[in-house]
């Protein structure tokens, strides 16, 4: 299915330095609505939707939980993992297009590190695959969260909103608890808005209670530094598993 690039490289360089840059660096957050439009940000929606109907979404997973907590009791979405070159994906491939190049233009204005003043730039070389998500609108939500909360490399979470006529009785909002602020940030889930803000502690955040389908796509962007140092130290701890499985038992008698 072809789409017209409405955006130009000028606009969206426009956007991502006079708009995005500025409050990601002063709050720690941003959101653009109409980046689509209409028609485009249509066709995306509609390809979430036959993912749902197909069954392609299943509960998403815990990275952890406490012994006897369920699952539905942090987090109720049903997710899929696409990378936008699947068939049928052809849609959701140009939004991700489209939200790779503004980041990319952002990258080198946004500082290093997890501070939040100007510097070289973050190095963004790689980001996740797109997690197409649905809150069914069963009064599910997910608890508050970091989503880089132990250094794995995610630099920016990117959210792209598909819900049309949303609105406040629908709940659903993700509240942002800004780090070292006394007040909260709602964000309505509302279609053809992408919500960009920082991944690691500065922003938990949590998605309340959705009462209508709410679909969402996120996509999360590495800083490559850290994320080459979190896979070589996944890899010394496969490797210290992969040891310690492979030793003998110790005789445990006494001597």
């Amino acid at each position: 299915m072809p789409f017209i690039d409405h955006v130009s490289d000028s606009d969206l360089q426009r956007l991502a330095l006079q708009r995005v840059v500025p409050a990601l660096l002063s709050r720690g957050f941003c959101y653009v609505d109409g980046l689509l439009g209409e028609v485009a940000g249509g066709a995306v929606l509609e390809q979430v939707r036959d993912m749902h109907r197909s069954g392609a979404l299943q509960d998403g997973r815990l990275a952890s939980s406490a012994p006897g907590v369920h699952r539905r009791n942090v987090r109720g979405d049903k997710i899929a993992w696409v990378s936008g070159a699947e068939r049928g994906c052809e849609a959701v491939n140009f939004l991700l297009n489209l939200i790779d190049k503004l980041v990319s233009m952002c990258a080198g204005r946004l500082g290093t590190g997890t501070g939040t003043g100007a510097g070289a730039g973050t190095s963004i070389r790689e980001r996740s695959k797109a997690m197409v998500a649905c809150y069914p609108g069963n009064g599910t939500g997910y608890v508050k969260h970091v989503d880089n909360h132990n250094y794995d490399g995610r630099r920016i979470t990117c959210i792209y909103y598909l819900n049309k006529d949303w609105n406040a009785k629908h709940g659903g909002v993700l509240r942002i608890f800004p780090e070292g602020k006394s007040y909260v940030v709602d964000i309505q889930p509302l279609f053809d808005r992408l919500l960009l803000f920082w991944s690691d502690r500065r922003n938990p955040h949590e998605v309340q209670p959705s009462y209508a389908t709410r679909y969402a796509i996120t996509v999360w962007y590495f800083d490559s530094e850290e994320r080459a140092e979190a896979k070589r130290r996944f890899r010394d701890l496969a490797a210290s598993t992969s040891q310690q499985q492979q030793q003998p038992p110790q005789d445990s008698g006494s001597s």
